[in-house]
């Protein structure tokens, strides 16, 4: 059958989609990496911060108590001046008694008297200037305690607004781990319904080419039609008949129907022609395919696989985009014109959700997969 005999001059298409998807993953991947990078930048931040905070009050309250200290023993001193003063003015009472008799001595001691009043008077200027110290600083610490409640406030909002981001982050987190496993799920669906279809086609001894990434099978046009005609060969019909019913029978299977968003029938050209013309006999193509596998219904193991066909089914024309190229690089004219029926499973909707979580947390949406093509 010709429909193996090219499928080796495709893989490096499928290949391209496969790659396309790895690399959206990717960057899943890393903006998810930044998200927590960011979040945990800030979060060292902010411990930092009421570090230095914290350090800053600490130097101001050991600077405030050595002022304190300094004072007390400042009014130790001015208290044992005065308790001096005090005995020098009992002294001269007692002096006073006997002036007659110590005129000398009273000079004198008036003498140490004027000098200890100078001393005292002296001690007295230094003990307001110290009182006027005393009271700045009790003004400087009473703002710097409104200073620190303020900063105490701010410090709770700041951990109040830490707890609820971490709280945020840990929600995203397991959103994100049970998207991942759906995801998951979806993977291993595909993996299964390919083997599933490799199975059904081996036991029903037919030869065809299943796409290992994407489930797509391609069928040469050359075969299915005339050089640029949409009508149908008598051994395209025979050839359609014998794989498409087997195809549809296990993607509608009960085991695989509810994860297949859509049955894809895609039509392309060669590069001869104009675009135009090309997507109108791609279209025409494809719609002839799609035509034919909806009237052969009937060869289908399961009747409710009829219905559900026309539900899931679509025809694209795809006209010269996606040409094959050989070994060279040079265009393949043959292997170009071609029929590609594939699928697609309902992942784009998984895909979506996913990417409003993350827009949710950094701001931005990513794209979803395109809705006519086969995710690999």
């Amino acid at each position: 059958m010709k429909i193996v005999n090219r499928r080796k001059m495709n893989d490096e298409g499928s290949h391209n989609i496969w790659r396309s998807y790895s690399d959206m993953m990717s960057g899943l991947l890393l903006l998810f990496v930044l998200i927590m990078a960011v979040c945990l930048m800030q979060a060292q931040k902010n411990y930092n911060d009421r570090l230095a905070e914290q350090a800053s009050r600490v130097k101001t309250q050991e600077e405030l108590d050595k002022t304190q200290e300094a004072l007390s023993q400042r009014e130790s001193e001015v208290e044992a001046q005065s308790l001096t003063l005090t005995d020098l003015q009992t002294a001269l009472e007692a002096q006073a008694l006997d002036i007659s008799t110590k005129e000398s001595e009273l000079d004198s001691a008036r003498q140490t008297l004027e000098a200890q009043a100078l001393d005292i008077s002296t001690k007295e200027s230094e003990l307001d200037t110290a009182r006027k110290t005393l009271t700045d600083a009790q003004t400087q610490l009473a703002e710097q305690q409104t200073k620190l409640a303020q900063q105490e406030s701010e410090l709770q909002l700041r951990d109040a607004a830490l707890v609820s981001s971490q709280q945020k982050l840990d929600e995203q987190t397991q959103l994100m781990s049970e998207q991942q496993k759906k995801i998951d799920q979806i993977i291993g669906v595909k993996a299964d319904l390919i083997e599933s279809l490799n199975q059904e086609f081996a036991d029903n001894q037919i030869n065809v080419n299943i796409d290992s990434q994407t489930g797509a099978i391609v069928l040469d046009s050359n075969v299915l039609f005339a050089f640029r005609e949409w009508e149908l060969t008598p051994e395209g019909e025979e050839i359609l008949t014998q794989v498409l019913p087997v195809y549809c029978d296990v993607l509608l299977s009960d085991e695989y129907s509810d994860y297949v968003a859509e049955i894809i029938i895609d039509g392309y050209t060669d590069s001869q022609g104009d675009y135009l013309s090309n997507l109108f006999l791609s279209q025409n193509r494809a719609f002839a395919v799609a035509s034919y596998l909806v009237g052969i219904s009937d060869y289908f193991s399961d009747e409710s696989a009829a219905s559900a066909l026309q539900e899931k089914l679509t025809a694209n024309g795809r006209s010269e985009s996606n040409l094959v190229l050989d070994e060279n690089g040079m265009e393949d004219s043959d292997a170009s014109r071609r029929v590609e029926v594939k699928f697609r499973l309902k992942d784009d909707e998984m895909i979506q959700e996913l990417s409003e979580i993350l827009s949710s947390g950094s701001g931005e949406t990513l794209p979803s997969a395109g809705a006519g093509e086969t995710a690999p």
